[in-house]
């Protein structure tokens, strides 16, 4: 199939893509190396041999890709020509008698034994029979005269010749010699082979050309016949699997380098796996005169380790020791501490016993060792001391509570606004009383006394009868300062215009994490633009999420946020907007008067909408299909059904 260049100009980009999707990446080696198989027009197999140097095991993948897509592109191009060849019939023509030429002679192999036209320059048959009639002439003629000749007379008739003709002679009469041997030789296997093949002559008669007495000559010998020119040569190896070429030389054949970087790094890994696998040579050991093979010096060898099972319990125990050991350190402190509390003296030594070695669990000893204190041991002569360890007090160990017990959480006490107010009075008594202590023991000076003009007279007494004007003009000082410290705490604890947003904002903000309300408004009509600019303005300042849904006869207002927002905006909606006392149009005069409704409030796990937005749907599918958006259609249906049941 002839590809021409149209044909590989489309085909290209299309290679390059299977390359890509094979390989990961793109290579022009590839895409070239494929095209020039498909000009060759080479199979699948020969197509994989050619690419396997570039692909390694992609190879296969790639080349079904790439005929896939082939494939998918001849009915196209069959098509393409078919409308050029009925556009241009002319062309179509000239196509057509280069493709299928007139000739209709048949190929050379198969032609007939029949005498066909030869050319001035070519060997005849007849020609090609005469001269192997002459050649076996001269082979028995030759081969008459060596029976009838002995070995001297030969070795004679060569002497002969030297000496008359000289070295130049000889060496005549000995190739010609080798000659007549090897065509004897020759006559041999061509008798054999004739026998054996009667109609080996008349295949030869049916070749014509300069090839044809090579061709029989070698059918006649058994040697292959040699190739023409272009054909690859024949791979030869020898029993050692070297390649060798026909005279059995050696050949040193060029190794395939990879040029990808993936092959190269897999190569390199190759290496270096087969390096780490090579076992290192062995040096050779010295040889000690010295040693004495009878004398038998055992080196350190390593006792192969044993399993060692523990018994059944054993980590048990050792775990109830532990506890048993933590158990009696506690006992120990909190007996210590209590000793040091009641100033027993005597008493804290119990602290410091220990006992001497732990008894096994489950064994009951004669004697316990808190009572070894107290009781002499046998073989002891201090009859006296005898429990003078007990005294008349009495210790209370400390209550704990048991390991498996919760603690019981307590609630804290929540007081009405009456209670606050009468547990303050108190705490400002008690504070008052404790600063009079100070005062009259002396530890903080006593305040300078809180003077008005209601209480002038009362206070200063004979001062302000002596000279009132100086007591009046002090008494005045005295008020401007306590106004000015009250202003002044005051504009100290005032907050900034940001700190008052925060505070106002954070009032609003109420927290939704357990729960979002949601209230849902059903609104006849919403045409008036000062509604929805208020209903858009309210959300914003309460901290509102949802949306507006606009649709004829049906407006649904669905808002998210918490319980004290909720309620204001309900009271915006149900009382403070007037919804019949918009203007109506002539069109919607029939239409009744306007109103609001709350369909639906309850409680969601989270908020499904963002900032208050405005939807226009001209449809009721259009509308559901918004909130189905959100996951709330359920909405939609409630405020319809609402309608419906209504009209």
């Amino acid at each position: 199939m002839e590809w021409s260049k149209k044909d590989i100009d489309i085909i290209k980009p299309k290679i390059d893509k299977v390359v890509s999707k094979v390989l990961g990446f793109s290579d022009s080696t590839v895409v070239n190396a494929a095209i020039q198989c498909l000009q060759k027009d080479l199979d699948k197999g020969n197509t994989i041999d050619q690419l396997q140097p570039l692909m390694d095991k992609s190879a296969r993948k790639f080349v079904e890709a790439l005929f896939d897509s082939v494939e998918s592109y001849l009915p196209r191009r069959k098509s393409r020509k078919r409308k050029d060849d009925d556009a241009d019939p002319g062309k179509a023509k000239k196509v057509r008698r280069f493709v299928e030429p007139e000739s209709n002679a048949p190929p050379i192999v198969a032609l007939p034994a029949e005498p066909v036209s030869e050319s001035p320059g070519m060997l005849t048959t007849q020609q090609i029979k005469n001269m192997m009639a002459h050649a076996k002439q001269q082979i028995e003629q030759r081969k008459g005269q060596l029976k009838t000749m002995s070995p001297a007379d030969i070795r004679a008739q060569a002497d002969a010749a030297k000496a008359a003709n000289g070295g130049e002679q000889q060496a005549l009469i000995d190739s010609e010699l080798s000659k007549v041997a090897k065509a004897a030789a020759l006559q041999r296997r061509i008798q054999e082979k004739l026998a054996a093949k009667p109609g080996l002559l008349g295949n030869v008669q049916a070749i014509s050309g300069p090839q044809a007495m090579a061709t029989m000559i070698a059918q006649m010998t058994g040697k292959e016949s040699p190739a023409p020119e272009g054909t690859p040569k024949p791979l030869i190896i020898d029993e050692e699997g070297r390649t060798v070429d026909v005279s059995g030389q050696f050949l040193n054949m060029p190794q395939r380098v990879p040029t990808l970087k993936a092959n190269i790094r897999a190569k390199k890994r190759e290496e270096f796996r087969q390096k780490m696998m090579e076992k290192p040579k062995e040096e050779p050991k010295a040889v000690n005169h010295y040693h004495d093979p009878r004398v038998l010096v055992e080196g350190p060898a390593r006792q192969r380790r044993q399993f060692k099972f523990h018994d059944e319990g054993r980590f048990v125990q050792l775990a109830h020791k532990i506890r048993t050991k933590t158990q009696l350190e506690k006992l120990q402190n909190e007996i210590a501490q209590a000793a040091r509390k009641t100033g027993i003296q005597q008493a804290s030594k119990l602290a410091l016993i220990a006992p001497k070695a732990v008894s096994e669990s489950g064994s009951v000893p004669d004697l316990e060792w808190w009572d070894e204190y107290l009781i002499p041991q046998a073989g002891s002569d201090n009859g006296d001391e005898k429990y003078y360890g007990i005294t008349n007090l009495i210790e209370h160990p400390t209550q704990m509570d048991a390991p498996g017990k919760k603690k019981e959480v307590s609630l804290g006490l929540f007081l009405t606004k009456k209670e606050r107010k009468k547990l303050r009075r108190l705490n400002r008594r008690e504070a008052l009383k404790d600063e009079q202590e100070k005062i009259r023991l002396g530890l903080v000076p006593a305040p300078e006394p809180k003077v008005k003009l209601s209480n002038l007279m009362r206070v200063l007494g004979n001062d302000a009868i002596q000279d009132p004007t100086k007591v009046e003009q002090h008494v005045r000082a005295q008020m401007a300062k306590r106004k000015r410290e009250h202003e002044q705490a005051n504009a100290a604890r005032k907050l900034t215009s940001e700190q008052r947003k925060d505070k106002k904002a954070k009032k609003l903000k109420e927290d939704v994490s357990s729960g979002v309300h949601v209230a849902i408004y059903r609104i006849k009509s919403l045409r008036d633009p000062s509604k929805k600019f208020k209903i858009e303005a309210n959300s914003k300042q309460l901290y509102l999420t949802g949306c507006t849904v606009l649709h004829k006869d049906i407006n649904v207002v669905v808002v998210e946020g918490g319980p004290k927002s909720q309620r204001k905006f309900r009271r915006l909606m149900t009382l403070r907007l007037k919804w019949h006392e918009e203007k109506k149009s002539k069109r919607d005069e029939d239409d009744g008067p306007n109103s609001c409704q709350l369909i639906w409030e309850g409680e969601t796990k989270g908020k499904n909408f963002g900032a208050m937005t405005f939807k226009q749907c001209l449809t009721e599918a259009a509308a559901r299909e918004f909130f189905k958006k959100h996951g709330v259609e359920h909405y939609w249906d409630l405020a319809h059904t609402q309608r419906v049941l209504e009209e």
